[in-house]
This record gives structure tokens, sequence and C-alpha cells, in this order.
């Protein structure tokens, strides 16, 4: 299994990105998939999750109502849609699959697979 990032950039505070993570290797329709990110000097946090078929998220307080997940698994695809930015939301945003389909986790150690994350920056 391989996860592509991509879609990350420099932006200016308010505005909004679309991060994007294609699976290869396996159907994305077997993998529970999660966003993170990592700040510099900071640890790596939960952002968003999602299951299997789409039907139930899980968002972090820190972005909740600002930011959403969503996964087309024909596309073998799982975005992130990021509105309003702040400052605070520059990181290394990774994506992650998780091996139970319904999982929500938030814990990093419980996901097997890893992209290579996808840097956004905002500026103010």
């Amino acid at each position: 299994v391989q996860l592509q990032a991509s879609g990350g950039g420099l932006v200016q505070a308010l505005a909004s990105l679309r991060v994007s993570c294609a699976m290869s290797g396996r159907p994305l329709s077997s993998y529970a998939m999660g966003w993170f990110r990592q700040a510099p000097g900071k640890e790596r946090e939960f952002v968003a999750a999602v299951v299997w078929s789409g039907t139930m998220t899980s968002i972090a307080d820190s972005v909740k109502g600002r930011f959403s997940i969503s996964r087309d698994n024909a596309k073998n695809t799982v975005y992130l849609q990021m509105n309003s930015l702040k400052t605070e939301d520059t990181a290394v945003y990774y994506c992650a699959a998780h091996e139970h389909p319904y999982s929500r986790s938030s814990s990093p150690s419980e996901y097997t697979y890893w992209g290579q994350g996808t840097e956004v920056t905002v500026s103010s």
C-alpha cells in the first residue's frame, strides 16, 4: 500500500485549501482513513478521520467547523477540505490508513500506512 498526499501550498489566512491523498496497491474501501498534522517542534496531532464508507467522520476540536474530511472510493482518494485557515494551521499534513474499516481513531500509533506529507503554510 502506498499513500500519496498532494495539494499543499502557501495560502493567506482565511483562505481555503483542499489536500488529497491517493492510495495505490489496495482498494481504499478496505480502510478507514485519517489526516494528521505536525507543526515544527510539535508532536503529530490528529485532524480528522473517516470510516470506509464515508458515512461517519471525526474532527478534532481545534478545526471543527472549518475542516471536513471526505473520500471517493471509486477514485481511491481521501480529501481534507480546509476553510478559514489560520496561521496556526501551518504544518505538514499526513494521511494515514487504518486497517479497521470502521475506526475513527485519533491515535497515530493505530494507523498502519502513512503518506509522505504535504506542507501547508498559512500566512497572516
